[in-house]
């Protein structure tokens, strides 16, 4: 069975950081391209960042260019989402997404607030 497990969101002041984790399982995760994306209240569901099989070429939507950083170690099945200076727009459920398996997080509550 096919499994994104996200965890390690939560409050942060403004200027912040967080680094949520993203395990997968039920597939040779090594073999597939992953993805992060986010939904804010009250907004469409939106691309955050891509990352190739072997972590290279990452791709970042504009708004979070210089800002976020997406990583993967193979060997532990997990992808990485390093999010540095947080603002308040950033508040949002967090999402792990395999476009390959079809394959959906259920997702981590990042709230960026003072």
């Amino acid at each position: 069975q096919v499994q994104l497990v996200e965890s390690g969101g939560g409050l942060v002041q403004p200027g912040g950081s967080l680094r949520p984790p993203c395990v997968a399982s039920g597939f040779s995760f090594l073999n597939y391209a992953m993805s992060w994306y986010r939904q804010a209240p009250g907004k469409e569901r939106e691309l955050v960042a891509v990352i190739s099989q072997i972590g290279t070429d990452p791709d970042y939507a504009d708004f979070v260019k210089g800002r976020f950083t997406i990583s993967r170690d193979n060997a532990k099945n997990t992808v990485y989402l390093r999010m540095n200076y947080l603002k308040p727009e950033d508040t949002a459920i967090y999402y792990c997404h395999c476009f390959a398996r079809a394959a959906w997080g259920r997702g981590t509550q990042v709230t960026v607030s003072s």
